[in-house]
């Protein structure tokens, strides 16, 4: 076999790397879809609590619940997380973040997803500088 310089050996690394990358960063995705989550809470308007308490966060390669907000029952992809407001009994978690002709809008999804977007997305970026650091001399 002539020698290629090493270029089987980068490209078997680089292969390598998503994998090891996406293991890595899993934690970190679901730390900041519960801050997020947390401060859904937080903000939700609470009569009953049952929307408080539909507010939920689904790992990668689940689905999310049905007749949530935003979409409805949903697959998330492994590199991602999805937080939801909303389930079979309580279907009325858009009427409250929007507002009706009857009722204004108690914005809590939204308003969260604002605060915590930026801090998430550096944390995220920073997680997976530091598995492509780690999981870079590794056959």
């Amino acid at each position: 076999m002539a020698d290629d310089g090493g270029l089987d050996r980068l490209k078997k690394r680089l292969a390598a790397i998503p994998a090891n990358v996406k293991a890595a960063v899993r934690p970190e995705l679901l730390k900041q879809g519960n801050a997020m989550a947390s401060t859904m809470r937080q903000f939700a308007p609470v009569d009953t609590g049952k929307l408080r308490d539909s507010i939920v966060v689904t790992p990668p390669d689940a689905s999310t619940p049905a007749y949530s907000t935003p979409g409805g029952r949903l697959a998330v992809p492994e590199t991602s997380v999805a937080v939801t407001a909303g389930n079979k009994d309580v279907r009325y978690a858009h009427l409250v973040e929007y507002g009706t002709s009857k009722m204004n809008a108690e914005s809590f999804f939204w308003p969260a997803v604002r605060i915590h977007n930026k801090k998430a997305r550096t944390a995220l970026r920073r997680a997976i500088g530091k598995a492509v650091r780690k999981n870079w001399g590794k056959p």
